[in-house]
């Protein structure tokens, strides 16, 4: 039986807008939108390009449920992929509406944007500031700077969930990262 639109968990997309559509990173975050469609979920991005169109497109490709958050201040309307387009004002607003909205996450390779999206997520996963959800990081972009934080986290007493256990789970493959959020979320 498949899962109304408003019953599907929502899994936050973050990745880079520079991503045009002929490069790899298109394609990866093309075929992540769609393994997470086919695996019941409702793919919610920055709603721009790059990465954020590709994962909207393959999604949508899929047969998914697509939305994207947009800011007036960045004065860009949607990609064509986006079903629900949900507009805040400021790039504060719509950080907080991406993580808030998420029932889990994956990070695509990104800039600075992308990097504080990652970091955002991960500390208030570590600090407890939010209950417990999965986060991805697809590929091996990202893992050096997890390893890297790690170093300071690890072999530690500390009360934070970092110190005790890895809050970021790198897949290396799209199947690999929608599968992992599909065993977390328990959806069939």
């Amino acid at each position: 039986m498949a899962q109304s639109i408003s019953e599907a968990k929502v899994i936050t997309v973050f990745g880079s807008s520079r991503p045009g559509e002929a490069t790899d990173e298109y394609e990866l975050a093309r075929r992540l939108g769609g393994e997470l469609a086919r695996a019941g979920f409702a793919v919610l991005s920055g709603g721009y390009g790059g990465v954020m169109e590709a994962v909207s497109r393959g999604a949508s490709e899929a047969g998914g449920h697509v939305i994207g958050i947009t800011a007036d201040q960045l004065s860009t309307g949607a990609n064509r992929w986006v079903a629900e387009q949900v507009r805040v004002k400021t790039w504060r607003e719509r950080l907080f509406a991406l993580i808030d909205r998420g029932d889990g996450y994956v990070a695509c390779k990104g800039g600075t944007g992308t990097l504080v999206e990652l970091a955002v997520v991960w500390e208030m996963l570590n600090k407890g500031v939010m209950g417990a959800k999965p986060f991805v990081a697809l590929g091996d972009f990202w893992r050096p700077i997890l390893e890297r934080v790690r170093e300071v986290e690890v072999g530690h007493a500390s009360p934070w969930g970092e110190a005790n256990n890895w809050l970021i789970r790198v897949a290396p493959t799209p199947e690999e990262a929608a599968a992992y959020l599909a065993r977390q979320l328990t959806i069939r």
